[in-house]
């Protein structure tokens, strides 16, 4: 029998608030999207201004990093013609992204869950997903 470790609704409401307050700090509205250690869907924000598109953007980003246990942009390069994962973008119906902006969240080395960010340049949606981490791991 395994046992698992998930993030729960308080922690993907704090992850939320936590990127929430970056993005309205640099002044961009984002939407933040937060999955389980299986990609599922838990919480979503998509702030007043943010961009229609980016709904699903941000959801798949959050699926992409909790389900490769990688960030979103540590996927871009090994995704290009003639590296490892090539074609990876096409997959699953094309919900992998390698865009910055989707983060794995661990607890003791095992993924507990994901963030996922867009609406920003993905500078910006990096750092939005990575103050939610940090909202999360200043407990």
């Amino acid at each position: 029998m395994l046992t698992l470790r998930r993030l729960d609704n308080a922690d993907a409401a704090r992850m939320i608030n936590g990127a929430r307050a970056k993005a309205e700090e640099i002044g961009v509205p984002m939407c933040i999207a937060i999955t389980d250690e299986s990609s599922n869907l838990m919480a979503f924000l998509r702030m007043d201004g943010g961009k229609v598109p980016s709904s699903t953007i941000a959801i798949d980003k959050a699926y992409t990093a909790a389900g490769t246990r990688k960030c979103t942009h540590e996927l871009a390069e090994p995704s290009m013609p003639g590296n490892p994962v090539y074609g990876l973008t096409s997959t699953v119906g094309g919900r992998m992204v390698v865009i910055a902006g989707g983060v794995p969240v661990f607890a003791d080395g095992v993924v507990i869950g994901a963030i996922g960010v867009s609406s920003g340049t993905p500078a910006q949606d990096l750092a939005v997903a990575e103050a939610g981490v940090q909202a999360l791991e200043s407990l």
